[in-house]
C-alpha cells in the first residue's frame, strides 16, 4: 500500500533545498505552498516571474496536484494562459511519480522563452521605427527637391516665400514645357497619337481658333446654294401623315 503522506512529505523537504529563497508553505493540512519562479535576466537585465501556487490531494502522486497562479509580473495574459496549459499537460504526463521540480522546471524554460521572445519582438519593432524613419527622411527629401534646386540655382540669394514661390512657378511651367515637347516627337513619331483634349491642354489657342476664323472672315463667308437646291427632291416622311404618329409622345419620349 503506497503511503502517500510520506512521499509528499519527502518531496516537500526536497523542494525547500532547491528552493530556499522562493519556496513557501502555507498550509499543512492540506499540504499548500507557493515557489516564485523567475526567469533568466534578458536585455537591459529584463526578467519575467511567477509566483505558483500547489495543493497536495490526499492521494497525490496518484493524482495530480492543484496550481494556479497567484502573482505575475511582465506577463500578458497570454502567457498566463500558456503556462496554466503546460502545468496541465506537464501533470497528465507525469501522473503515478512525485512531479512538482518537473512542472517547475517546465514553467521556468517556458518563461525563457518568454524573455527571448521579448527581446525578439523589440528588435523586431526597433528595425520597424528604422524604416518608417528612413521612408520618412526620403519622403521629406522628396517634398523639398524644388526648394533645394532653388538653392542650388540661386544660391547665396536671401530666401523669402514670394522668390521661392516665382521661382517653383517657373520650374512648373519648365517641366510643363519638357512634357508637351517630348509629346509633339512622340506624336510626330507615331508613337503616340494625341486625342482632341491632349491637343488642348497643349495649345490653348485651339479654343478660340474657331471663332477667331469667323470674326477675321466677317460677312465674306460663302455658302453653296447648290447644296440645297434640291431638297424637294427628297423623299421625306410627314410625321403627320404616319396614322401612328401622336403629338402627345413625344413629351414622353
Amino acid at each position: 500500500m503506497t503511503d502517500y503522506s510520506e512521499e509528499q512529505r519527502n518531496e516537500l523537504e526536497a523542494l525547500e533545498s532547491i528552493y530556499p529563497d522562493s519556496f513557501t508553505v502555507l498550509s499543512e493540512k492540506p499540504t499548500t505552498f507557493t515557489i516564485t519562479v523567475t526567469s533568466e535576466a534578458g536585455e537591459n537585465d529584463e526578467t519575467v516571474q511567477t509566483t505558483l501556487k500547489f495543493t497536495y490531494r490526499e492521494k497525490y502522486p496518484d493524482e495530480t496536484p492543484l496550481y494556479e497562479i497567484v502573482s505575475q509580473e511582465n506577463l500578458d495574459d497570454n502567457d498566463v494562459t500558456d503556462i496554466l496549459k503546460l502545468l496541465e499537460q506537464q501533470a497528465e504526463e507525469n501522473l503515478g511519480m512525485v512531479m512538482i521540480f518537473t512542472l517547475v522546471s517546465a514553467v521556468q524554460e517556458k518563461l525563457n522563452e518568454i524573455v527571448d521572445q521579448i527581446k525578439t519582438r523589440r528588435e523586431e519593432e526597433k528595425k520597424q521605427k528604422e524604416r518608417e524613419a528612413e521612408e520618412e527622411e526620403k519622403l521629406c527629401k522628396l517634398c523639398l527637391q524644388p526648394f533645394l534646386l532653388f538653392q542650388q540655382r540661386f544660391h547665396g540669394t536671401p530666401v523669402t516665400i514670394e522668390n521661392f514661390l516665382n521661382w517653383k512657378a517657373k520650374f512648373d511651367a519648365e517641366l510643363l514645357e519638357i512634357k508637351r515637347k517630348k509629346m509633339k516627337e512622340e506624336e510626330q513619331a507615331g508613337k503616340n497619337k494625341l486625342s482632341g483634349k491632349q491637343l488642348f491642354e497643349m495649345d490653348h489657342n485651339l479654343d478660340t481658333s474657331d471663332i477667331q476664323f469667323l470674326e477675321e472672315a466677317g460677312n465674306s463667308v460663302e455658302v453653296d446654294e447648290s447644296l440645297f437646291q434640291e431638297m424637294d427632291d427628297l423623299e421625306l416622311e410627314d410625321e403627320e401623315d404616319d396614322p401612328d404618329y401622336n403629338p402627345v409622345n413625344l413629351d414622353s419620349d
